[in-house]
């Protein structure tokens, strides 16, 4: 009866899989770099770095150079019209008009200047931000690869061991010194561990495929076993990380970016109660045909305006502005205040994390150990079968959770490094 079902398993596979070595693999180092520029919200940050650099400059060139303007103009009259610039009447009348203005004095302008600049940090702690957590969703995909790659690994193992016990059993059964279910009891074990194995594989294919998406492969791939191991300790104590976080954090830099900005938005709003002085030149040409040229007169404006009362629309901009001004500085003190809490959580997830670590490459050993003396109990009657396969699933589950541990660790590592907006190691 055991041979039957011994063959039955053998024979029975699963789905045809590409082998191991066929997959391309990849490096973390480089699966970070393909990977980070195809992220869409990190394509969109580094967008808005370009347009935030684009308006400072605007703002910087506004007091050195006017805004210019160029316009030429035809026109066709039903019948003869005085043209300027012939001195005749004709049908055709060519104008051409450069005009060229300066804001000597205006507050706009200098308040401009501070927004683009708090627009351009703001723009760059983001760029940051959305780089890193692009980085994090491909990290914690490679080491889902590399975890699932071990698990396939464990129960690979859990399966040799079972196939191994139960030729034992079956030779114990042949001689009489123990009964025929024990040998039933490792059939229904070999068959648990060859069902692992199958669902491990999948979740394996599927991580493989979910890293050549972000690493921009339209097939599965490979990741590439790390050669250092998991770090023993932070390398900066937690009131280091809060400091850190606080002076170069990306959320932290964003918030103080966007309450100096919505501060600046305000005085230029308020800076429109003031007069403003432009100096314009204007330079005109008529003619009857292009480029104009019959006739041309120049002009030099100094204008002063001064805008009394606009219907209401400028106080209710600035109590708009007030209004996002304060918020902004809310948020900006509220996320001072929890810095060292958010801090706190990450970086005690490491502790934790890499303490769990310590504790499952202990239960590993034991779980060693254990299974070690059961299986010569065992081959020499002292032990029952049901203690084996409990040793046996007992040095199962601790590999397992061994693999997770290290995955768990590396995992809040980075996670760690996403909210300091920086690398806690030399790194590619």
């Amino acid at each position: 009866m055991i041979l039957p079902l011994l063959a039955a398993l053998q024979l029975a596979t699963g789905p045809v899989l590409v082998a191991d070595s066929a997959l391309p693999a990849l490096t973390l180092a480089e699966a970070l770099q393909r990977g980070t520029g195809l992220n869409p919200d990190y394509v969109g940050a580094l967008g808005r770095v370009g347009e935030a650099e684009w308006g400072r400059r605007n703002a910087m060139l506004a007091f050195v150079i006017p805004s210019v303007d160029l316009q030429m103009n035809w026109t066709n009259y039903s019948t003869a019209f005085f043209n300027i610039g012939t001195g005749q009447a004709q049908q055709n009348q060519v104008q051409g008009s450069l005009t060229a203005n300066y804001e000597i004095i205006s507050v706009r302008k200098i308040t401009e200047l501070g927004r683009t600049r708090a627009d351009l940090e703001a723009a760059s702690a983001n760029e940051v931000q959305q780089r890193y957590r692009a980085a994090l969703l491909i990290e914690s995909t490679f080491y889902e690869v590399l975890a699932e790659t071990e698990l396939l690994r464990v129960a690979d193992d859990r399966a040799r061991r079972a196939e191994e016990q139960l030729a034992v059993a079956r030779a114990r059964v042949l001689s009489g010194a123990t009964v025929q279910t024990d040998s039933l009891q490792l059939v229904l074990e070999f068959t648990r561990a060859r069902v692992e194995q199958l669902r491990t594989r999948t979740l394996l294919d599927v991580a493989r495929l979910e890293l050549g998406r972000r690493t921009g492969s339209d097939g599965p791939v490979d990741a590439v076993p790390l050669e250092t191991p998991v770090p023993q300790q932070l390398p900066l104590t937690l009131d280091q990380a809060v400091a850190d976080a606080l002076a170069t954090g990306p959320d932290w830099m964003i918030a103080r970016a966007q309450a100096h900005a919505a501060e600046r938005r305000l005085q230029g709003l308020r800076g429109e109660y003031l007069p403003r002085l432009d100096l314009t030149y204007t330079r005109l040409q008529f003619d009857d045909h292009f480029y104009p040229s019959a006739f041309g007169v120049s002009a030099l404006n100094l204008r002063v305006s001064w805008s009394l009362w606009d219907l209401g629309r400028r106080e209710l901009a600035i109590a708009q502005a007030t209004t996002q001004r304060n918020v902004a500085d809310a948020v900006s003190a509220d996320l001072m205040r929890a810095a060292r809490h958010d801090v706190a959580r990450a970086y005690q997830a490491f502790e934790t994390a890499r303490a769990a670590l310590d504790l499952q490459t202990t239960s590993v050993v034991v779980a060693q150990e254990t299974y070690r003396v059961q299986q010569e109990r065992y081959k020499s009657g002292a032990a029952t079968i049901l203690d084996l396969l409990d040793a046996q699933v007992n040095l199962t589950q601790a590999q397992a959770d061994l693999v997770q541990a290290a995955f768990v660790a590396r995992l809040a590592w980075a996670g760690l490094e996403a909210i300091l907006g920086r690398r806690l190691t030399p790194s590619n």
